[in-house]
């Protein structure tokens, strides 16, 4: 299993309205950056990620499920960009800021930190554990 972050501005599309969505999920659509959309690709059934409101929040919100593959993004007129399904799974008990993060010595080489315009990205399970416990997750799903 590999684990990822998606970025979002929650007046676009907001923790609250992906968990509306249920079981169904929803499209994670209009990403138009290669890099992003190559993790995308990379993404396998049953990956999980953070939710993290980006602009006035910048804090990781819920974790998310990976419910379906890379497949075109109907959005996308020039048909070079892909997305994936997401449900909901969980909120994070207690929201982990980027200035959280930021004051982790053991997350200094997080994507989020190095990367950090980057709509969606990597994280890797340490870090994911790391996130998990500082957001107050008895067990990391």
């Amino acid at each position: 299993m590999a684990y990822w972050l998606f970025k979002s501005e929650p007046s676009t599309w907001s923790w609250d309205d992906q968990k509306k969505k249920g079981a169904k999920g929803e499209p994670w659509s209009g990403v138009r950056n290669y890099q992003a959309n190559n993790n995308m690709k990379a993404m396998k059934k049953g990956d999980l990620g953070f939710f993290y409101h980006s602009v006035d929040e910048k804090r990781i919100v819920g974790i998310v499920r990976v419910i379906g593959e890379h497949h075109p993004d109907p959005t996308d007129e020039t048909g070079r960009f892909g997305l994936v399904d997401i449900e909901a799974v969980c909120d994070m008990p207690e929201p982990v800021t980027l200035a959280d993060v930021k004051g982790e010595p053991r997350l200094a080489e997080m994507a989020l930190l190095k990367q950090s315009r980057l709509s969606v990205q990597p994280v890797r399970a340490e870090e994911w554990k790391r996130i998990c416990a500082m957001g107050g997750l008895k067990k990391a799903p």
